[in-house]
């Protein structure tokens, strides 16, 4: 972990956003009556999984880590993506394209770890009046 003045707070929190997508990808879709345009889906897929890799390079230090953290994240848009037409088919659809959205916001959030991006929630923490230790 980062040296973080909170460090449980925003790992729950990390916890909770990643338990979100989860259940946002298996639960049936909200029935809005929203007309979204085409493929307008996929940045949705690409922006959360860009905020979860980010926010774990917020979180985890060392390259190892986050790599690992990457891999993971990949492998659970992938697998969700195959749970959505295996598990409930009648209410959603496995998407290959869903898949690489969700692929790409990772690399994407990944490759975030190598710019001054990666300290914002360590400078968000000094501004709210918490040095970090």
């Amino acid at each position: 972990m980062r040296p973080l003045r909170w460090p449980r707070l925003w790992l729950v929190v990390w916890c909770l956003a990643v338990l979100a997508v989860i259940a946002l990808s298996l639960l049936p879709p909200p029935d809005a009556g929203l007309d979204l345009p085409r493929n307008s889906d996929k940045l949705m897929h690409f922006s959360a999984y860009l905020a979860l890799m980010f926010s774990a390079v917020q979180l985890f230090a060392g390259a190892p880590c986050q790599r690992a953290v990457a891999v993971g994240l990949v492998v659970l848009g992938c697998t969700l993506e195959w749970a959505q037409g295996a598990l409930v088919p009648e209410a959603r659809s496995a998407d290959v394209l869903d898949g690489v959205a969700n692929s790409m916001g990772v690399i994407v959030g990944f490759a975030l770890r190598g710019t001054p991006a990666a300290h914002w929630l360590q400078r968000l923490e000094r501004c709210l009046g918490g040095a970090a230790r």
